[in-house]
């Protein structure tokens, strides 16, 4: 039955072996049950809670991108759209963390009217690539910013805004500690790097005093016990963050719809190549109901209460483990649905321990910079006030804004507007009127 179901040997595959596809991409990706945890935490949601939610959100998407499209793709919280859920929109602007789940849902279905009617894929094609990039090593920048300044290595200072942390304080030198074994773990091909070392780094914390009477890391009464009750963001989302600031409110959604696009098509397309599925003409056949899937997947993720749920480059792990069916995103879902029964051990994870993932996720997304065509300043200009601007004003809504309103201008004093299309100029007027938003209050 699973043969035929999954088209095994069309695939020329079996079930054991994407059974353990699906293991090592569970293993490469287990990470964002303590992480995103403890980023959506900062925003006043209750953290036990929110394992369950992650887990379930996980589990629930990817499973219907693996039934529905027979891909090896697996789904969860995406890292850099749960930092600006919880960073940006609810500490920086203010949104009370129910109104920001209700900006998610409102982008999950704008995101699926896209999908559905084909635009999305258009829209991707318009955005210029270096924009793209840049997005991507911008948001790769603030990821690792904010690992950092867990972590306790980068701290604030009065003087020169930022310096580094004390590495005679324990939490501060085991996070370092672990972050060189992090790196040293990716470097090497360790298979489920990333958790290995937040394993390894809550180990030692057990053991390491926090200057308080206690350890880095507390052990839980029980390892086992049954899932934490999600009762308390599970449809707790409401809408009146739009009638508020209906500005910022879609300046929000566009953000969230941007980031989710650029991620979910280039890690579709990336594990697709490398899973031999694409087309003689480098098309993905079947990539609308993908597309549809992580749709659904974003409206459920709101629904339970997390920020959205993206494709994760991780499945090119499961993928490299000989992974080609939904079989694989089957196994992942079980995976999912089974760590709930240990959400203890996920909540004893201090964050000492998930701020080196946050770093080396940061530089995977800024090896991007790679591509990019820094020699044309009309592009490289744009480009760079994406990437610092992102981390510097600790917003990817800001950091967009920079960049999109600095292409087109330079596009149109330079003679070469008609060379974008009328919707770059949209959207950099929308982010424009975001970013201007107190100028437009005062004149007004």
């Amino acid at each position: 039955m699973l043969a035929r179901f999954f088209q095994f040997d069309r695939h020329g595959t079996t079930a054991a072996r994407e059974i353990q596809a699906g293991l090592t991409t569970f293993a490469a990706m287990a990470y964002i049950l303590a992480v995103n945890p403890a980023i959506l935490a900062a925003a006043g949601m209750p953290r036990g809670g929110l394992v369950t939610v992650t887990a379930l959100a996980a589990a629930a998407s990817t499973l219907i991108m693996g039934l529905f499209t027979n891909f090896p793709l697996a789904l969860a919280p995406g890292m850099g759209i749960n930092a600006y859920f919880a960073f940006t929109v609810c500490l920086g602007l203010g949104v009370p963390w129910q109104s920001a789940l209700g900006l998610v849902f409102i982008n999950g279905f704008a995101f699926l009217a896209l999908s559905v009617s084909g635009i999305r894929e258009k829209i991707i094609n318009i955005i210029p690539f270096q924009l793209k990039m840049a997005i991507t090593c911008g948001v790769g920048l603030f990821i690792a910013f904010i690992g950092l300044r867990n972590g306790g290595l980068v701290v604030a200072d009065a003087n020169t805004l930022v310096t580094h942390g004390n590495l005679g304080t324990p939490s501060v030198l085991l996070f370092f500690a672990g972050l060189l074994l992090t790196i040293i773990l990716v470097t090497r091909g360790v298979p489920g790097a990333i958790i290995l070392s937040i394993l390894g780094i809550t180990l030692a914390g057990l053991v390491i005093p926090d200057g308080k009477g206690g350890h880095l890391t507390n052990w839980p009464d029980h390892v086992v016990s049954l899932p934490a009750s999600m009762s308390d963001t599970f449809l707790k989302l409401n809408f009146d963050y739009f009638a508020h600031d209906p500005v910022k409110a879609t300046t929000v959604v566009l953000t969230l719809l941007l980031i989710a696009l650029f991620d979910n098509i280039g890690t579709l397309v990336g594990v697709a190549q490398r899973a031999g599925l694409l087309d003689a003409e480098g098309k993905l056949p079947g990539a609308g109901k993908a597309l549809i899937s992580d749709s659904i997947g974003v409206i459920l993720s709101s629904l339970f209460g997390t920020s959205n749920v993206v494709s994760y480059v991780e499945s090119a792990s499961g993928v490299a483990a000989g992974g080609r069916t939904g079989l694989v995103s089957v196994t992942v879902a079980a995976l999912f649905l089974g760590a709930l029964f240990f959400t203890p051990l996920i909540l004893a994870v201090p964050a000492v321990a998930t701020a080196p993932a946050l770093v080396v996720v940061g530089i995977f997304m800024f090896q991007s910079v790679a591509e990019l065509n820094l020699k044309d300043f009309h592009e490289a200009a744009p480009a760079f006030l994406i990437i610092l601007g992102t981390p510097l004003t600790f917003s990817i809504a800001e950091g967009i804004g920079l960049g999109l309103l600095a292409f087109a201008v330079v596009y149109l004093c330079t003679g070469r507007g008609r060379q974008v299309s009328w919707l770059i100029y949209v959207l950099a007027g929308i982010f424009g009127a975001h970013l201007f938003r107190d100028l437009f209050a005062r004149l007004f």
